[in-house]
């Protein structure tokens, strides 16, 4: 069956939290390498606050399906001459098959091309080395720039530790060189 990417509408939220849920929270999380069980509890994702991702014009949640099934998304969100990434979920028993790759390289050419962007940030809970390894993998860059993590809203998750912050990634946007 072949994969389709998609722009999500309001009616995908039920589906998209059940996804991003599978992918960092929970046990069901523990099937794949991206979860954040060990660090957080409770939810990972707000349904509202994906609704008014969803419908801001300077937004894109990107999906993968194959057939009716959802196997991926991601946040896109345009910010001056740059995209911010984020949402990055793929089901846990599909992570490690290189879709997640695919997905990201679509962000970055949607981004690049659609957007005229120069660049993708991104945010990672830095504690998370795995994960920014695979990133820098694919040419982002620790900025050395940190965030605070949202210590006391629970629309972020319960936080198991008190040293959770993110780090911004950065990875230029070269443009596509044009078909010969």
């Amino acid at each position: 069956m072949s994969r389709t990417y998609s722009i999500a509408t309001v009616d995908d939220v039920p589906a998209l939290v059940a996804l991003v849920e599978s992918a960092y929270r929970g046990d069901a999380s523990r099937v794949g390498w991206t979860t954040e069980a060990d660090l957080l509890d409770g939810q990972r994702i707000d349904p509202d606050g994906l609704r008014e991702l969803i419908t801001n014009p300077l937004a894109r949640v990107l999906l993968v399906r194959e057939g009716a099934q959802l196997l991926a998304c991601c946040e896109l969100r345009r910010e001056g001459d740059d995209a911010y990434f984020g949402m990055f979920s793929v089901r846990p028993d599909r992570q490690g098959c290189g879709l997640g790759g695919q997905l990201l390289r679509e962000a970055e050419r949607i981004a690049r091309d659609d957007w005229h962007c120069h660049g993708m940030r991104m945010t990672v809970i830095d504690v998370r080395e795995e994960l920014i390894a695979w990133y820098q993998r694919r040419g982002f860059a620790r900025t050395g720039e940190h965030q605070p993590f949202p210590y006391g809203d629970a629309r972020f998750g319960i936080p198991k530790r008190d040293d959770l912050r993110f780090e911004i990634l950065y990875k230029p946007l070269r443009p596509s060189l044009p078909e010969a």
